[in-house]
């Protein structure tokens, strides 16, 4: 493949786990799971899987999808044109455990050394460059997290009701996606996981239980996640803005 990365002479793959096993928290019972809204007739996923499709180091990308969406979502790449899904796999009960269903999927075919970005399929502004950034960052430090800097400060309560602490804003950061890493390290922490039965809430919350060394990457801006019915205007209105850039040079 075009995309392979050398390292110490051994072949080096990267792969993108793109989770979208959510059932539409947020936007009302009934509704149709927020990763399958559309935008000017193109679902939220699709946005998404775009970016990892047109990008030239990605090989190959595999999605943990709800099992009832999983022949729509198969419908919808093959309607836009992505070619380097090689797997459509049953999401779980929490995310926790969709990531690792997943991982597991990818035992197979991917090595030790391999490189595996973790994204949210409800995060259809990632970039072109926010990707590189990750890859290179797992080939520099092994475990690399996209983070944003705090932009208001970070209180701490135990009870939610006392506040605790207020910590220092300017050491305050938002952890975001990609969250990449070697597959070994995070398929063997969540292995360990989920023999010890702890759930996380994703990779970065995973490797900070278990003491594993993990790097910042910045965040490119407008990186937002599509949760409630209010992220969803603020996408098109940024998508909106982006294109009109791009258009006329605003």
């Amino acid at each position: 493949m075009a995309a392979l990365i050398k390292r110490r002479q051994v072949i080096i793959m990267v792969f993108a786990l793109i989770f979208a096993g959510g059932t539409g928290y947020g936007f009302g019972a009934g509704l149709k799971p927020k990763q399958f809204l559309e935008l000017y007739g193109k679902p939220i996923i699709i946005y998404t899987l775009e970016h990892f499709e047109n990008h030239k180091n990605v090989d190959e990308i595999v999605v943990v999808c709800l099992e009832s969406h999983i022949n729509e979502l198969k419908r919808l790449i093959e309607r836009h044109g992505i070619t380097k899904v090689s797997m459509i796999v049953p999401g779980g009960k929490t995310g926790h455990d969709s990531i690792f269903n997943g991982l597991i999927a990818m035992k197979d075919k991917a090595q030790d050394n391999d490189i595996v970005l973790i994204h949210d399929g409800v995060r259809p502004l990632i970039t072109e460059k926010l990707i590189t950034d990750n890859i290179e960052a797992v080939k520099q430090h092994g475990a690399a997290i996209t983070v944003e800097p705090a932009r208001e400060s970070v209180v701490q309560s135990y009870d939610q009701v006392k506040i605790n602490d207020v910590p220092i804003r300017s050491q305050m950061y938002i952890a975001k996606a990609p969250q990449s890493f070697y597959f070994k390290l995070i398929y063997e922490a969540y292995k360990r996981a989920n023999k010890d039965h702890r759930k996380t809430i994703d990779p970065a919350h995973l490797c900070s239980l278990f003491d594993i060394p993990m790097f910042m990457v910045t965040s490119s801006k407008n990186n937002i996640k599509i949760s409630v019915p209010e992220d969803y205007y603020m996408f098109r209105a940024l998508y909106e803005a982006i294109e009109n850039q791009q258009i006329f040079g605003i």
